[in-house]
């Protein structure tokens, strides 16, 4: 049967939290401290079932200072920013912040079920943000939330039955997920390999980096700008959804490591006079200037026939002997050994400025070309068995919030359900 629906605020208490003066010190607490409390921001709790630690903790003078609301153990709260709809239980005495809300279910509900409702209408909640001016959600939306309004005990009934049925699924996602760390470890390694040219402290040059210590004999080490033409994109401005030559543009947000997503182009006014300075073509290699993906870069493979990029990438041409994969490959390799942290790049925003990338010393093979060429066939088998995980991942979250929405809202009995259907076709 299909349960009536009840809004949030008549099946809850709904409590924002808040954030101590961060100029304050007595405000705050040493972690460890006995006189703190733990206080949860959306990155203690993304991803997460439950929050079991947190990056800060505050002093009781701050929660009082602040009025902040503190929950115990089993608290329910949500993420009203970033990931939205996130939810996640306490595992002991905690306030949190304003991006968060705490939940307090009525006696007649139950805080599992609670959770599993809010999960079913997650994938709404986004289009609801968007009417407000930071796409983030505020208290008062989510309290006229729309939620399943079934008896205590079959709310307690569907909770046991998903408890169980997603457990099994979420195994399945974490064995997915290790066997794609291994694949990146893996590739990595190919990588390395690549870049060291099979040379050791007993036939090789050194260096002088330590995660790259050897290199033959016969290579040489020499700057990004003696082998490659790099230009920063076009600067967005004001005006930009304005003229007549509205044309695409790769962004940050479009490349990533070895590949790039033309599915989400953006455009703007480009001149023609700016076509050479800003176009891309097939060839190119775009990297990231900034942000979480930093110095992540892929080639270009011209599918689109007029196509510029703003000022968050890097455009790279050939102009030596090197191709381009060459440094995609380097920047990997030094990215995962913390090349762009060590040299500074994370004191607020991580940056990789145009000066950076062009000063930036590599190892220059004379046979480039042939080890470029043997890298991409390894990777690129491995890329195929990447793709097959991640799609079987993305059929199992698929099938998770399937389960859960048909659940909550009665489209099935769960007393009677097996559930083993759930899972079928992605066990390989």
């Amino acid at each position: 049967m299909t349960w009536p629906a009840t809004k949030l605020k008549w099946a809850a208490t709904t409590i924002a939290g808040g954030t101590p003066s961060v100029s304050e010190p007595s405000y705050w607490a040493e972690n460890g401290d006995t006189n703190g409390l733990d206080w949860v921001s959306i990155s203690d709790m993304s991803g997460r079932p439950s929050v079991t630690a947190t990056g800060r903790r505050v002093s009781l003078e701050g929660t009082r200072a602040a009025r902040l609301p503190i929950g115990d153990a089993g608290t329910l709260i949500m993420s009203m920013y970033a990931s939205l709809g996130h939810t996640a239980f306490l595992t002991r005495r905690a306030s949190w912040n304003q991006a968060i809300l705490g939940i307090i279910p009525s006696v007649t509900y139950d805080s599992h079920f609670l959770k599993y409702a809010l999960e079913a209408i997650k994938p709404t909640l986004r289009e609801i943000a968007r009417s407000n001016t930071q796409a983030n959600l505020n208290a008062e939306q989510v309290g006229n939330l729309a939620i399943p309004n079934p008896p205590p005990g079959e709310q307690r009934r569907i909770a046991d039955f998903l408890d169980t049925e997603t457990t099994r699924i979420d195994q399945l996602s974490t064995s997915r997920r290790r066997q794609i760390s291994a694949l990146d470890e893996r590739e990595l390694a190919v990588i390395a390999e690549m870049l060291a040219g099979g040379a050791t402290q007993d036939n090789g040059q050194p260096t002088g980096w330590p995660w790259l210590p050897h290199i033959p004999t016969d290579w040489k080490i020499g700057p990004v700008y003696a082998y490659y033409l790099t230009e920063l994109g076009k600067m967005l401005n004001s005006d930009r959804a304005s003229g007549d030559r509205q044309l695409p543009y790769l962004r940050n947000a479009n490349v990533h490591w070895h590949e790039i997503d033309s599915s989400d182009m953006a455009t703007m006014h480009f001149d023609p006079a700016e076509a050479q300075r800003y176009s891309v073509k097939a060839g190119d290699l775009l990297v990231c200037e900034g942000g979480a993906g930093v110095a992540e870069a892929a080639v270009w493979d011209g599918r689109i026939d007029e196509c510029y990029f703003q000022k968050s990438l890097h455009r790279v041409r050939q102009d030596g002997p090197l191709p381009v994969e060459w440094l995609m490959f380097w920047l990997r390799f030094a990215k995962s050994c913390g090349v762009f942290e060590a040299d500074g790049n994370i004191a607020t925003i991580p940056h990789l400025t145009g000066e950076q990338l062009r000063e930036y010393r590599i190892p220059i093979p004379s046979d480039a070309q042939d080890r470029v060429a043997k890298t991409v066939r390894a990777l690129t088998a491995m890329g195929d068995a990447r793709a097959h995980l991640k799609q079987a991942q993305a059929l199992l979250a698929e099938r998770r919030q399937a389960l859960i929405t048909a659940a909550v809202t009665g489209q099935f009995d769960v007393s009677t359900a097996s559930g083993r259907n759930v899972t079928d076709g992605v066990h390989a």
